[in-house]
């Protein structure tokens, strides 16, 4: 996994693990019945279910990028190197 990526996964982590301590001191401290604060857990979850697919398509989409850039990339120095190669052998 790339530097970006990681660091990516970090922040992920820290937003989710923010995510479930602020939910759990929001119940605790709610000053709402148990059907309201469950009904807004559950309009919280899928928000949240739904920014996560988001940010999941973000990440895969810029994986995907960085994949195909460096195949590119590889491609390149490898046909750069085959053909001094070929030079080399020529003369």
């Amino acid at each position: 996994m790339s530097d970006q990526g990681k660091q990516v996964a970090k922040v992920a982590a820290l937003v989710a693990g923010a995510a479930v301590i602020g939910a759990g001191l929001g119940v605790l401290l709610a000053p709402q019945s148990g059907p309201e604060t469950r009904r807004d857990i559950s309009r919280y979850t899928k928000k949240t279910q739904l920014q996560a697919t988001r940010w999941s398509g973000a990440i895969h989409s810029g994986v995907k990028s960085g994949v195909k850039e460096a195949m590119e990339r590889g491609r390149a120095v490898y046909n750069r190197h085959r053909e001094a190669n070929l030079a080399v052998e020529a003369s």
